[in-house]
């Protein structure tokens, strides 16, 4: 595992709950598998199920970027140290796209129903993230004419479903949002090296077959 010259990471510190401290997983994921994080939106302190950012409507509390803005997302170790060492309750926002991976998400209960139907089919997956309302399944980066091309060869595409692509975020764990704990349902392979992650065309073939085979229904979340 690679270390930051003049300064140990302290990346397998665990907190009383048994959790990854934030800034070690920040690390983590900047410094060694180089995907660009910058520290997302806290909660509303008085009332943690609401965001801190001035929308009262915000619809993903607290697992978004706000100050400073997406386009700040790095990969360098010192920016990150002192984003989390400043603010070490932040949530982990990555930046998807680029160098970094991307996602597929779709509702809790019809991506645990998929996860089972990939599993069967023989996809390999990498890492899932999952919260209480939503779960996440990292594809490696795809564009948007790639991902339209995709989509435009279906039949039909649950409206369930979230892409998380260039320009777009996604909270990791072990993230506190509005909407409750970031947690890995699948957790990347202990090791040095970034986590791998299967092709969109794969998943997004297998999952939305799973959701529109012949009794199943995908709730439109």
């Amino acid at each position: 595992m690679r270390e930051i010259p003049g300064r140990r990471r302290r990346l397998l510190s665990r907190r009383g709950d048994g959790r990854a401290e934030p800034i070690d997983a920040a690390l983590t994921f900047a410094a060694q598998w180089q995907w660009p994080v910058l520290p997302g939106v806290a909660r509303d302190p008085g009332r943690p199920a609401r965001c801190g950012c001035p929308d009262p409507e915000c619809t993903v509390p607290g697992a978004h970027p706000f100050d400073p803005g997406l386009l700040a997302a790095t990969t360098d170790a010192r920016m990150v140290r002192w984003w989390w060492t400043n603010r070490p309750a932040a949530p982990i926002v990555l930046a998807t796209g680029g160098r970094a991976p991307c996602a597929v998400s779709l509702p809790a209960l019809a991506a645990a129903r998929a996860l089972r139907a990939l599993d069967h089919a023989g996809v390999r997956l990498g890492p899932v993230v999952a919260s209480p309302a939503r779960w996440s399944i990292l594809v490696r980066p795809y564009s948007m004419e790639q991902l339209g091309e995709l989509l435009y060869a279906k039949d039909f595409v649950p409206g369930s479903l979230r892409f998380h692509g260039e320009g777009g975020y996604l909270a990791l764990p072990p993230s506190e949002t509005g909407a409750g704990p970031v947690r890995w349902e699948r957790a990347p392979l202990p090791g040095s090296a970034s986590p791998w992650v299967p092709d969109v065309e794969a998943v997004v073939d297998a999952v939305v077959d799973a959701l529109t085979r012949k009794g199943v229904s995908a709730p439109e979340l």
